[in-house]
C-alpha cells in the first residue's frame, strides 16, 4: 500500500487508534510519546511491527509514523540547559536557574522531558525574548545600543497597502498593483545520503495560476531538463523531477520562472454581510478537518467568551481576528508533523508561528459559521523574504477575500488600513498552496517531511523519505517591475 495518503486524515486515524496495541492498564502510544517515554514506546512499537502475521498495511504505517514522530521531536529538542543559559547571559548576565523555572512555568521557555532528560526546543532561547514582554523590551534596548538593529531597511508596508486600498476604491477593481517576480528555487540533497546512481525523486512547490491574483507563470529553466508539472487544479501544486544521486557529491534540483502577483482589497461593508446559507461549494470550509481543525469543548467556550452576543459574521470575524492578533504571540515553531492538534497547543501556550496562528483563526471562524481556508507560500518585503502562511475568508455577498492574521491589525486610526488584512493582501506574495495536507501529483511514496504545508520541497528515494536534515533548499527572487 502506498504511504502517500499519510496526510492529515491518517494522522487523525493514528490518534484514534494509538491505543490499539495498548490495554486499558497502560498508556497508549500517543500518551507515551506525549509523556516523553520514547525508549519504551519504541521498544513496544518495534515489538508490534515484528508480528507480521496480523498487522494490516494501515496499522503498520501508523506504527511507523509513531516512530517517525519521535525521531522528528528529538531533532527539534536538542538544547541543554547550559546552552540556553549561555544565550540568555548575553542579555541577562545575572540569570539563575530559578529564572528558567519561572519562564518554563509561564510557557515562555519550551522544553520536553524525553526519557528522563530535559531537552529544550532548538529555538527556545530566541523565543523566550519574543514571548516574555520584559525580556523582549530589554533585548530591543541592548541590540539598539550595540548597533545590531541599525542600517536595516524597512519595506514601507503600510504605504503599500494604503495605495492598494485607494486604487481598489477608485477603480472598482479589487485586484490592483501588479508586481512581476522572478523566482529560482533549488533543492540540494547532501552528499553521501543516497548511494551513487540511485534515483532520487524530488518535488519542488510551484505556483498555481489564480485568476486575477497570480498570473502569467512562465518556466525559464529547470535542472534536470525533464520534469512533470502538476495540473493547475492541484491545491498543493508541485514540479516533479527524477535524477540519479551524485553519491559523494551534492545532487541539485531547481526551477526558475516568472509570474505576476496582484494586491487585493475587498471593501467590506459590515452591515451588508449576512450568514452563509447551506451551499455545497462552501460546506467543506465550515466543517472540522481533524486532527487540527476540531471544534473541541474548551475552544467552544473560548469562542463564546470572545464573541459574546455578536451575530453579524463580519463583526464576529473581527473579534476573532483581533483576539488572535492580540493574544497569540508569533514565535518560531517546531515541525508541524510533531503535533497532534495545533490549535490546542496554540491556545494552551498562547504562541505559535504564522501557520499555527492561521489554522487557529480558521478553526474559530468555521466553528462560528464563517467559511475559511488555507493559503501559503512566501512573503516578500524587499529586501526581506520568508516562508509564510495565511488564508482566505468568505463573507456573503462579497465572496472570498484574503486574510492574514499574523500581519494582524495595523497600528493606525484609519479603519480601512487597520483591518486591511481581514479582507485584503499586499502584492508581494508567492502562493504555492490553496489547501493543506493535499496529495501531490505524482504521489509521494513515503511519509512527507512536512505533512501540512509545502514550501521547501520534498524528496525521497527507494530507501524512504529524506527528512530536512538530509538536504537544503534555497529560494532566490527579484522584483522585475
Amino acid at each position: 500500500m502506498k504511504q502517500a495518503v499519510l496526510t492529515v486524515e491518517i494522522l487523525f486515524t493514528l490518534v484514534i487508534l494509538s491505543g490499539f496495541f495498548s490495554c486499558s492498564k497502560k498508556p497508549s502510544y500517543m500518551e507515551m510519546i506525549m509523556n516523553g517515554d520514547f525508549s519504551e514506546a519504541r521498544r513496544l512499537i518495534n515489538q508490534d511491527l515484528s508480528m507480521n502475521d496480523y498487522l494490516t498495511p494501515n496499522l503498520r504505517a501508523m506504527l511507523e509514523l509513531h516512530l517517525v514522530r519521535m525521531d522528528r521531536i528529538e531533532k527539534d529538542f536538542t538544547l541543554t540547559e547550559s546552552e540556553v543559559i549561555d544565550y540568555i547571559k548575553e542579555y541577562v548576565p545575572e540569570v539563575i536557574t530559578e529564572n528558567l523555572r519561572q519562564w518554563e512555568t509561564d510557557k515562555s521557555l519550551e522544553y520536553k522531558i524525553i526519557d528522563g532528560q530535559k531537552r529544550y526546543f532548538k529555538n527556545a532561547q530566541y523565543n523566550l525574548f519574543r514571548l516574555d514582554p520584559e525580556l523582549k523590551a530589554l533585548k530591543k534596548k541592548i541590540d539598539s545600543e550595540r548597533g545590531e538593529d541599525s542600517g536595516k531597511k524597512e519595506f514601507p508596508l503600510d504605504e503599500h497597502i494604503a495605495s492598494i486600498i485607494a486604487e481598489a476604491k477608485e477603480s472598482g477593481n479589487k485586484y490592483v498593483k501588479p508586481v512581476k517576480m522572478r523566482i529560482k528555487q533549488s533543492l540540494i540533497v547532501d552528499e553521501n545520503v543516497v548511494p551513487d546512481g540511485k534515483t532520487i525523486r524530488c518535488w519542488i512547490p510551484f505556483p498555481r495560476e489564480i485568476e486575477n491574483r497570480q498570473t502569467d507563470i512562465k518556466i525559464l529553466s529547470t535542472e534536470p531538463a525533464a520534469y512533470q508539472l502538476a495540473d493547475n487544479s492541484k491545491l498543493q501544486r508541485t514540479i516533479y523531477f527524477e535524477k540519479p544521486s551524485s553519491g559523494s557529491a551534492k545532487t541539485e534540483f531547481s526551477v526558475e520562472y516568472t509570474y505576476t502577483a496582484h494586491g487585493v482589497y475587498v471593501p467590506v461593508d459590515p452591515e451588508k454581510v449576512v450568514p452563509v446559507v447551506d451551499r455545497d461549494d462552501l460546506n467543506r470550509y465550515l466543517t472540522e478537518r481533524k486532527p487540527h481543525i476540531e471544534f473541541y469543548d474548551e475552544l467552544r467556550k473560548l469562542s463564546e467568551a470572545i464573541i459574546g452576543d455578536e451575530k453579524n459574521p463580519y463583526r464576529i470575524a473581527q473579534k476573532l481576528f483581533a483576539w488572535v492578533d492580540t493574544n497569540i504571540t508569533w514565535a518560531s515553531a517546531r515541525e508541524y508533523s510533531t503535533f497532534y492538534n495545533i490549535p490546542e497547543y496554540v491556545i494552551d501556550t498562547r504562541h505559535g508561528d504564522c501557520g499555527m496562528q492561521t489554522i487557529t483563526f480558521m478553526t474559530l471562524c468555521r466553528m462560528n459559521g464563517i467559511p475559511a481556508r488555507w493559503q501559503s507560500g512566501w512573503e516578500f518585503q524587499p529586501p526581506k523574504d520568508s516562508m509564510h502562511d495565511w488564508g482566505e475568508i468568505y463573507f456573503e455577498p462579497y465572496g472570498w477575500a484574503p486574510m492574514d492574521v499574523t500581519y494582524g491589525l495595523r497600528k493606525t486610526t484609519d479603519e480601512n488600513l487597520k483591518w486591511f488584512y481581514l479582507s485584503g493582501m499586499d502584492s508581494y506574495r508567492l502562493i504555492f498552496n490553496d489547501g493543506f495536507s493535499m496529495e501531490f501529483d505524482p504521489e509521494k511514496q513515503s511519509v512527507r517531511s512536512e505533512t501540512i504545508d509545502s514550501q521547501r520541497g520534498e524528496v525521497e528515494w527507494s530507501g524512504g523519505n529524506l527528512y530536512f536534515d538530509k538536504w537544503d533548499w534555497n529560494l532566490e527572487w527579484e522584483a522585475l517591475e
